[in-house]
């Protein structure tokens, strides 16, 4: 009699697959067959890590590659307070947890400050790891719907409180926004704050764009709101901010000593983060402020390039975003997954096609976001040219 063989958890069958990659099967098969592929898919910037990084890189000659601290380099977490002193903000190097990306900054947030069946409220659409680490902590994301008609602007106060329940036990948000690119204005930051202060929540705040903001807009921290030190939480991470995706360096900051204490014991039971990644990415901080300069200049153009082209193509919806450096925009198509996919199986113009995220897992509503796709304009203006050029002949070519 044959063994029964054991199952998966329902957290293992639940937790989603990600939207921005879970294409990528496809998109290996169409380059198999000699397809050149844009990727607007994923925010993977072209622009070259600071020289300072590289150089902390090669210039490593330790003969043993040890354990760091649980918590994060001495380096790396003053150089994390240095980095807060220039907005105006107070943060002590052991108020600095250092994470394996951005990412285990979120998983950490949400397992410190949360029991299974708990509620964390999240202007929708969303970054979509928010779904997925949340699934994993067995947390459940209650989306509060934002529109591409009016540019994704925080919901109405009351949209959040008539979702608060006992369950609820904070709001997770990304300024500036991923995917939509919306920047809060001092206002609806505001906004936030008062909600945790009345209703006793958390903020998960992440804060990984908050260079790029575009038209003299003026970018909002948590960190400037009163009386809320213990109810704060800043997830964040030097991928985007120094293009240096691979490089695994986030960090959460908080001044709630119970919540760090307890994301320390998290920390403990992973070891520790890259170690040779975080003495890069401090060398990183020390990088002369023309760099980020530069970047913010570079990125500006390429929205400008984007959104022009975009708003050439019949049926297509889009706004120009003030941040980040990705824009959701609604196609004239039913299903943009399926779309996406068609796109890369069966389309091809001069040898090439595009590759973009369907935004419908950026989503917790169902049904929300079919039409939708986010688009990162990581590319230099002339592919990103080509590539919208590509994406609108799909699309009048498309037959769904």
């Amino acid at each position: 009699m044959p063994r029964k063989q054991p199952g998966l958890s329902r957290r293992g069958i639940a937790v989603p697959a990600s939207p921005i990659r879970r294409l990528v099967p496809y998109a290996n098969k169409a380059k198999a067959e000699g397809a050149e592929i844009y990727h607007l898919n994923i925010g993977q910037p072209d622009i070259e890590t600071p020289k300072e990084m590289i150089d902390a890189y090669r210039s490593f000659h330790d003969k043993v590659l040890a354990y760091g601290p649980s918590d994060g380099l001495p380096v790396f977490r003053e150089a994390i307070a240095d980095y807060w002193r220039e907005w105006d903000v107070k943060i002590a190097p052991d108020e600095v947890i250092v994470t394996t990306g951005g990412s285990e900054a979120i998983l950490f947030a949400l397992l410190a400050t949360c029991d299974p069946g708990d509620e964390v409220l999240v202007p929708e659409p969303f970054y979509t790891n928010y779904l997925g680490f949340s699934t994993a902590a067995s947390v459940k994301v209650v989306p509060v719907p934002a529109s591409v008609e009016n540019g994704f602007r925080l919901p109405a106060k009351g949209e959040f409180t008539k979702r608060i329940t006992a369950r609820t036990r904070g709001i997770m948000f990304s300024n500036p926004g991923n995917p939509t690119g919306v920047v809060y204005s001092a206002a609806e930051v505001g906004v936030l704050g008062d909600l945790a202060r009345e209703h006793g929540l958390y903020l998960y705040a992440d804060e990984v764009y908050r260079e790029f903001v575009y038209d003299g807009a003026r970018f909002e921290s948590v960190f400037h709101l009163k009386d809320l030190d213990e109810q704060v939480i800043v997830l964040d991470s030097v991928s985007k901010r120094f293009s240096a995706c691979g490089a695994r360096v986030g960090c959460l900051v908080t001044r709630n000593r119970e919540l760090l204490d307890s994301c320390l014991r998290f920390g403990q039971a992973r070891l520790c983060p890259p170690t040779v990644d975080q003495l890069a990415a401090a060398a990183a901080y020390k990088a002369p402020k023309s760099y980020l300069t530069e970047v913010l200049e570079e990125y500006g153009k390429r929205r400008d390039v984007l959104h022009d082209c975009l708003s050439e193509i019949p049926g297509v919806t889009a706004f120009k975003p003030a941040g980040a450096f990705y824009t959701v925009a609604k196609l004239p198509v039913a299903d943009a997954e399926k779309f996406a996919i068609w796109l890369l199986t069966d389309f091809r113009l001069e040898g090439k096609t595009v590759m973009v995220a369907p935004t419908a897992g950026f989503y917790a509503t169902e049904g929300s976001g079919l039409d939708e796709v986010r688009i990162a304009y990581v590319l230099n203006s002339t592919h990103l040219k080509d590539a919208i050029r590509i994406l609108a002949a799909g699309l009048a070519a498309y037959p769904g």
